[in-house]
């Protein structure tokens, strides 16, 4: 929705999901304006399980006025109208939105490097259940579930692969990349995470910068991507990345729909050289009825539900629980947005 204040039907401000970012080495800009505890708004739409985690880590929520100093953001759009928001309420010193991934906030973020607030995402909140469905999409992929699940015949023929020792490429080091590889370690994968920052990610078999994802895509039997979608990240995942994956290696894309060239895609699923995709975002979206993606024998496409609103509200709830006791003084702040790198 575009009008912030004005109430909207339930499914256009419900929580979702985003990516986690790929790390870099700028530091988070210095806040200068110190963040002093005070009333919380919520808005547009106060659900009671906001209402609830806001008062439970013990903050004074109040309707929006020129004493707020902390603000929860809990559309899903909006971007203009919160920018509204903020440029009449100087007060307000700390902003909660409720993506992991902020790319729809990605000019109002950017304009805001300057502004001295603490500024907070929901990035590794929706971890678990995102995971959850890569893998979900990964197990189908290798087991010809896209034929099989349309078969209305008894076909015996041989084919699907195993999980089990592969190598999985997962680009993306933040919470969905991290609880990933926690769920691969019982099928004995090796497992590469590509990310924009030096330093291992624990529990991955090594690590890369993003320099060296065409090296790594070579020999890759699975490539996951998990990363935000910046204007860096954007169509990461090109004809030319898609050509030196192997033969029938798949590709499932749980984060955002532009790090993949969709025309690039469809040619290689159509060409037999992708041995299969697993989509729950895509580019454009909604996927227009008709989209060669829907017909692709070797693809699934799931529609940006790897986490529902049943999963994502008590999953956020938590998060700003967590982060009105930082903004009280108790702890520190989680999923703190890098503002020069936009995530």
């Amino acid at each position: 929705m575009t009008d912030a204040a004005a109430p909207a039907p339930r499914a256009r401000h419900r929580v979702v999901r985003g990516a986690p970012a790929l790390e870099v080495v700028v530091p988070v800009p210095v806040v200068s304006v110190p963040v002093v505890p005070g009333p919380i708004a919520i808005l547009p739409n106060a659900e009671p399980a906001f209402v609830a985690a806001v008062e439970r880590a013990g903050g004074t929520l109040a309707p929006l006025s020129p004493a707020t100093r902390g603000l929860v953001w809990t559309a899903a759009s909006g971007a203009d109208e919160l920018a509204r928001v903020l440029d009449a309420h100087a007060s307000i010193a700390w902003v909660q939105l409720p993506w992991a991934g902020v790319d729809a906030f990605a000019s109002l973020i950017a304009s805001a490097a300057g502004d001295g607030r603490v500024w907070t995402s929901a990035k590794g909140a929706y971890a678990q259940p995102v995971a959850e469905h890569a893998l979900m999409l990964v197990l189908a992929l290798l087991r010809e579930l896209p034929r099989r699940v349309t078969a209305t015949a008894w076909h015996a023929d041989e084919e699907g692969r195993t999980l089990y020792g592969s190598h999985v490429v997962i680009v993306g080091a933040g919470g969905i990349a991290v609880e990933l590889l926690r769920l691969l370690e019982p099928f004995g994968v090796r497992t590469t995470v590509v990310r924009r920052s030096a330093g291992a990610v624990p529990g991955a078999t090594r690590t890369v910068q993003t320099a060296q994802l065409g090296d790594v895509l070579a020999d890759a039997d699975v490539v996951v991507l998990a990363a935000a979608l910046t204007a860096g990240s954007r169509g990461l995942m090109g004809a030319d990345e898609l050509a030196r994956m192997p033969r029938g290696a798949l590709l499932v894309n749980v984060a955002r729909g532009g790090l993949v060239d969709t025309d690039a895609l469809v040619t290689a699923l159509e060409s037999g050289h992708l041995g299969g995709a697993g989509l729950d975002v895509t580019d454009p979206e909604p996927l227009p009825t008709g989209h060669p993606l829907w017909q692709a024998q070797n693809c699934i496409v799931t529609p940006h539900v790897a986490d529902t609103e049943e999963m994502t509200v008590p999953l956020f709830a938590e998060r700003i629980s967590s982060n009105v006791r930082a903004f009280l003084g108790d702890g520190d702040f989680e999923g703190r947005i890098d503002l020069l790198a936009g995530y």
